[in-house]
């Protein structure tokens, strides 16, 4: 397991390495497997370089918003597959299915297309709306509630609860674990989010941090490996704080919808 680890963790510890050494030192051969003294350097102008910290802020919003709209409209259509009998029901949620099926490559061109008739292009809408949708998150919640008793639901009936008190006072608290769990996983999605970015998102204003690292190495020049390493670890922070906080829910939401 611990030679597992290292050969996993090799890329993570490299790149740091490399943040902390001078062109000089990372360019000699053999390699040099120690930490230099340029950490604190290179991160100042990694951050300054391409204004890291307005691209962090516009990452963090589009992961925090994506993740929250998945989780709202999966939590509110699972209720209604699970609590509601609807004409089309089993064709909805087959479809709901399919689209899980067909990557973000496959439907870009006309999710562009609609979003540049909507005039969304370089906002924030155009960067969270096409991803509110999640198949993914729908079944996930919908595998929940079939395990709610139904004699909880006709218990809350006979008190006089409605559909909608039955599902903010008895749904909701039973779903925290896995809302937790969905949140985490669609943050580190967007997070990583590059191909939809580049292509929405050409202005300062809307730029995400994984189009400002491409543009370190976009250059005539050599490129300033020790500043792009450094750029990169200050990226992997805000999932990887954000893992470690809630990889408990991570894991018990994860594994209720494996027993499921």
């Amino acid at each position: 397991m611990l030679s597992v680890m290292i050969i996993l963790l090799f890329p993570m510890i490299y790149a740091f390495l490399i943040a902390t050494q001078t062109p000089a030192q990372y360019y000699q051969f053999p390699p040099r497997f120690l930490p230099g003294s340029s950490f604190f350097e290179n991160i100042h102008t990694a951050w300054d370089r391409i204004n890291l910290g307005r691209l962090l802020f516009n990452t963090c919003v589009v992961a925090i918003s994506v993740a929250i709209g998945k989780i709202i409209l999966s939590v509110t259509a699972a209720f209604a597959f699970v609590y509601f009998n609807f004409k089309g029901k089993a064709f909805f949620f087959i479809t709901i299915l399919i689209t899980h099926m067909l990557p973000l490559p496959v439907r870009i061109v006309p999710t562009f297309e609609l979003i540049d008739q909507f005039n969304w292009i370089n906002t924030f809408k155009g960067l969270t709306i096409p991803f509110f949708a999640s198949a993914t998150g729908v079944l996930l919640f919908r595998q929940l509630y079939r395990t709610i008793p139904p004699s909880l639901a006709d218990a809350a009936r006979i008190d006089g609860a409605g559909p909608l008190q039955f599902f903010w006072s008895i749904v909701i608290p039973l779903s925290k674990t896995n809302m937790a769990a969905l949140f985490l996983i669609e943050f580190i999605y967007m997070w990583n989010q590059y191909l939809w970015p580049l292509i929405i998102a050409n202005a300062d204003r809307t730029r995400v941090v994984q189009i400002g690292l491409k543009q370190l190495v976009d250059t005539d020049a050599a490129v300033d490996w020790h500043i792009v390493m450094a750029g990169a670890l200050i990226a992997t922070l805000p999932p990887l704080i954000l893992l470690i906080i809630m990889q408990r829910s991570l894991i018990e939401g994860m594994s209720f919808y494996e027993e499921k």
